[in-house]
């Protein structure tokens, strides 16, 4: 296994072409092509699957080029250092559930630490995508919660990719609404109470079990149920049908804008959010920055 050839195997998965891999690489598509089956040859698995539609990763494949991107970030950065003698920036992936708090966070390492020497790269996607991220370090960091009702799945999948989760906030339940919302004025709301309005929740694809829910009670059978793919369009969804989603507590009015409110639940229930990581690799200084962000949400918390 070589340098290039790791190289090779990143640029198509990129493009998901040979065709276009070997222009960008400038070479020959038969050169390439062979290239590649060496590699496989060598690993004993097959990095891609080959169709008369092109081409795609397998799921060993997605992993090992996530490897692979590892290894030459490391060389670029030390060519970089020691032959070119050039910068090279490095730098700093999360991905997260759909919280506002953790994208403000991302926002003010990015004030603190400018673009000149990181790039950088956030996705608020579906949980099971967020789990995948980090495996497959396409994200260094990633941001979910944990309850008592997903707790042993998630903590069972996390082990078997070689992840760990770590807690940053002890939050309750509450119901976030619209300002304009007939029960935005209570101090606490029974579930019972919200029969009539819209339940609002992250739509999570194929993987769309109540474990990978990112609203806790994700199990209760709800009237009226709405999934969304954006937080835009749920919050559009909760002026427009007066609806409803269940969160941390935890408001953040710089993104949000300030006309939505938290509403404690009636309920006993509490979620751990905190992040995962890959066990054989520790965070880095920057990623250590991010989670010291969220971790000052501690106080916002409304408990």
């Amino acid at each position: 296994m070589t340098l290039i050839q790791l190289k090779y195997a990143i640029t198509v998965a990129g493009q998901n072409s040979l065709n276009d891999a070997a222009k960008e690489l400038f070479i020959s598509q038969p050169s390439l092509s062979s290239a590649i089956r060496s590699l496989e040859k060598e690993l004993g698995f097959e990095i891609f699957t080959r169709s008369k539609n092109g081409i795609t990763v397998t799921t060993k494949g997605m992993e090992f080029i996530g490897y692979a991107k590892s290894v030459m970030e490391q060389y670029d950065l030390l060519e970089a250092k020691y032959i070119s003698q050039t910068g090279v920036k490095k730098s700093f992936s999360v991905s997260m559930q759909h919280y506002t708090f953790a994208v403000n966070a991302f926002v003010e390492l990015v004030r603190q630490y400018g673009m000149d020497e990181y790039e950088f790269e956030v996705h608020e996607t579906k949980t099971y995508e967020v789990i995948e991220d980090v495996k497959n370090r396409k994200s260094e960091i990633g941001i979910l919660y944990l309850n008592d009702f997903n707790r042993n799945v998630l903590n069972k999948l996390f082990a078997e990719y070689g992840l760990q989760f770590q807690p940053l906030l002890e939050c309750g339940i509450y119901v976030y609404l619209w300002k304009g919302h007939p029960l935005a004025g209570r101090e606490e709301i029974a579930l019972e109470e919200l029969e009539e309005y819209s339940c609002l929740a992250f739509a999570q694809g194929e993987h769309n079990s109540f474990y990978f829910a990112e609203e806790v009670l994700s199990a209760y059978p709800y009237k009226r149920l709405i999934r969304a793919n954006d937080r835009a369009t749920l919050l559009n969804l909760m002026v427009g049908l007066n609806g409803f989603t269940l969160c941390s507590g935890i408001i953040c009015e710089d993104l949000n804008g300030d006309d939505y409110c938290a509403v404690k639940l009636k309920s006993d229930e509490r979620m751990t959010i905190g992040y995962i990581s890959r066990k054989d690799a520790p965070v880095s200084v920057i990623g250590q920055k991010y989670l010291e962000e969220i971790a000052k949400y501690k106080d916002k918390s409304l408990g």
